[in-house]
């Protein structure tokens, strides 16, 4: 495995430059704003969340994590962690959708935009992209993918035909994001749920880590052939410890930023309900 020190663990390939183009786009959004208002707290924090977030994904796939990933199991659980339920939030908070756009020439913007909203054979994209973001589907669909990804035969192609395991890693990002809009506003996309449906999302989408990791804690054998044939861990770890550490990895770090949600959403649902603002009483009142 080689060292983080090393040039053969830093990789220049396709995610980086796409990472480059968004980053390049967003920035150039910010430049042509319309509105003149000042910006809030919330407006203020979203391009640190951007970059935050295309730095993660960076780490996830371009960094010795995605080289170390193909010996080592618990490299490969941090570099899933990070594309699940830490680079989504954070994108998915920064709102970045009308600022990515704007750049853009303003013919190319109005022709897709009226194609998409407007034509016939566009109407299969437009149900599906309302099918997509409602909760429930959302929920399922990201809980789904979660769990299916891990089965043996499926993960076990990630490891050895690239093409999979980038198929893989988009969907963990895409469903991650659409589990995140139903947690966060991001305009001109709003939550559309209570907060206590809310809270039961996140549930859900940590129970589905929890599966995963708990079928990976406590198998008895090592569930991933590719893993076994690997040698030379570092710390002379063994396949099974290997698969172990990773389950800590999903049930632990993987469940932490869906578990600050449920507080906060519980928190919300909870909290005093607002006083209705009064007129002050006056002890004079003039005739």
């Amino acid at each position: 495995m080689p060292s983080v020190w090393s040039a053969a663990a830093w990789q220049v390939e396709p995610p980086l430059y796409a990472a480059l183009v968004v980053a390049a786009l967003y920035a150039a959004g910010g430049r042509k704003r319309v509105s003149t208002r000042p910006l809030g707290a919330v407006e203020r924090w979203r391009p640190v969340a951007f970059y935050t977030g295309v730095v993660v994904l960076l780490v996830a796939l371009d960094s010795p994590i995605d080289v170390w990933s193909d010996t080592l199991f618990t490299a490969h659980m941090v570099q899933h962690v990070l594309l699940i339920v830490v680079a989504p939030p954070l994108i998915v908070f920064s709102a970045p959708w009308n600022r990515i756009w704007r750049p853009l020439p303003l013919g190319f913007r109005r022709t897709v935009a009226r194609a998409v909203a407007l034509h016939p054979r566009a109407r299969p994209l437009r149900r599906l992209g309302h099918a997509l973001v409602h909760p429930t589907v959302a929920t399922a669909i990201f809980a789904a993918n979660l769990v299916v990804w891990h089965v043996p035969a499926l993960f076990d192609a990630t490891l050895t035909n690239q093409a999979v395991h980038d198929l893989e890693h988009t969907l963990f990002l895409g469903t991650g994001m659409l589990l995140w809009l139903q947690l966060i506003d991001s305009p001109p996309v709003r939550v559309r749920v209570s907060e206590v449906w809310q809270a039961a999302i996140a549930a859900v989408g940590m129970l589905a880590g929890w599966v995963v990791a708990v079928v990976l804690a406590f198998a008895p054998s090592v569930l991933y052939s590719p893993y076994l044939r690997v040698t030379g861990r570092p710390w002379q770890l063994s396949a099974l410890g290997d698969q172990q550490i990773a389950a800590g990895v999903m049930w632990v770090p993987g469940s932490l930023p869906l578990t600050v949600a449920i507080v906060v959403f519980f928190y919300r649902w909870l909290g005093p309900e607002p006083q209705p603002v009064t007129a002050p009483r006056t002890l004079y009142s003039p005739r």
